[in-house]
């Protein structure tokens, strides 16, 4: 019998594994984790995913017996839905029998959105205790239990080198983070899944990846859908957060249901539901962090840039721009300018790559731009050095570096400026290569 090709046996494989559900796939996947790792830990927020995700962990220890018990990462971020704190306290205690709970109260930095003073808050910051939304869960790790963690430490940050730090706790041979991410939820997720190299791979399951010496993340549910997720919880019966019941009755899309942080760019159109579904925790959040009750008011509108922005009568764009820079504090104000003139100098001088379709219809909106043969990035894209435009009404209208996209970011409160594609800053770059190389370290 002739032997198959490589790339015939995967088709074969890969047909194999397309008669299965995902329920299936994900049962061989567990078997594979809890027979091949030791440490196996599951992070945990209490949102629908990685909820299914611990459900399914506690379903499969206990149905085949295993002598073992699960480790569970939980970031408390302080300010939650009540919702999501119940569920979260619910679920733990109904299996602390299997489950070894590292719940995180430590004030690293967390992004916000939702005000022009502040870039970041801190959750159970001591100086600001008198304020905190909720007590301090009971057994909880504090930054006195990490002799990693430092001030200037983001939230990110923080589970990188929890993973190693657990892993040497449990002085584990081999330890495995579960993490709930779904390549359906955005390209991002896609790709840190799909475009690993296959040597950051665990024996070449394309859903996991190293991240140090005998340590790695898996994504057991990455093939899911979202209805396959809510189809498992009524199968099985398992508990969820009820806070999605009332997400549905409130008529938000599957999609857009969030239970993450309230004060990232992409909550802050939902932020204002909170008075609603949470009136006493909305209450505490306005004195908690700087812009929320202005966000929860006009997040979704064209005061916040999310629906059709106007401009003023009697200004351009560019007048817009600086007007809005006048009523910034300091230090915001230098961030937007500095990032401005980084973007001005890039598009003037290298120039940014644009498709053959955009470029025809520049031309044809009689705009001024000069199209080079070669650029260093690769893509069958085109570079054009251009000026800033005021506006420009065409499709590709986020491609062209024009002074109302620079309004949008202001009034989004992006001190990222995400929604302009901007570079990161040589500062920015910095900090970055500071937190990989401190990632490298892991690995040793």
């Amino acid at each position: 019998m002739d032997t198959l090709r490589p790339d015939e046996e995967r088709l074969k494989k890969d047909s194999m594994e397309n008669k299965k559900n995902v329920y299936e796939l994900t049962q061989e996947r567990l078997a594979m984790i809890f027979r091949d790792f030791d440490n196996v830990c599951v992070s945990f927020s209490g949102g629908k995913d990685s909820g299914l995700l611990l459900n399914l962990c506690i379903d499969y220890v206990r149905r085949n017996r295993l002598n073992r018990k699960i480790c569970v990462f939980h970031m408390d971020y302080e300010i939650q839905y009540t919702h999501t704190i119940d569920f979260v306290n619910r679920i733990l205690e109904a299996n602390r029998d299997i489950l070894e709970v590292y719940r995180i109260c430590v004030p690293f930095r967390v992004p916000t959105c939702t005000s022009m003073y502040q870039s970041f808050w801190r959750p159970w910051d001591e100086r600001m205790k008198d304020i905190w939304v909720r007590p301090m869960p009971a057994d909880c790790y504090t930054r006195s239990d990490f002799p990693f963690y430092y001030e200037k430490m983001w939230d990110y940050e923080f589970q990188m080198h929890f993973a190693k730090w657990l892993h040497a706790r449990k002085d584990a041979v081999r330890s495995c983070f579960l993490i709930g991410i779904r390549t359906q939820e955005s390209l991002n997720r896609w790709r840190s899944i799909h475009l690993n190299r296959k040597i950051h791979m665990y024996h070449n399951y394309r859903w996991t990846s190293r991240i140090g010496n005998d340590v790695y993340n898996a994504y057991p549910l990455y093939d899911w859908k979202t209805t396959d997720v809510w189809t498992a919880n009524g199968k099985f019966r398992f508990d969820y957060n009820r806070l999605y019941d009332l997400y549905y009755k409130a008529g938000v899309n599957l999609e857009r249901q969030r239970v993450a942080s309230p004060f990232l760019c992409e909550a802050m159109e939902s932020l204002s539901l909170y008075k609603t579904i949470d009136p006493d925790m909305w209450g505490k959040m306005i004195g908690r962090v700087n812009g929320v009750n202005f966000t929860g008011i006009y997040g979704g509108t064209h005061v916040m840039g999310w629906q059709s922005i106007r401009l003023p009568q009697g200004y351009t764009w560019k007048e817009f721009m600086q007007f809005l820079l006048s009523t910034l504090p300091e230090p915001t104000r230098r961030n937007y300018q500095r990032k401005l003139t980084v973007s001005i100098e890039f598009w003037r001088t290298r120039g940014g790559c644009l498709s053959e379709t955009t470029i025809q219809r520049l031309k044809e909106a009689g705009v001024n731009f000069e199209v080079m043969e070669t650029t260093n990035y690769k893509t069958t894209k085109k570079p054009v050095r251009m000026e800033y435009l005021d506006d420009i009404d065409i499709p590709e209208f986020r491609e062209i570096p024009t002074y109302k996209r620079m309004c949008i970011c202001i009034l989004k409160n992006d001190h990222a400026c995400k929604y302009m594609g901007f570079s990161l800053t040589k500062e920015e770059v910095r900090k970055r290569n500071k937190i990989m190389e401190q990632f490298k370290n892991m690995h040793l």
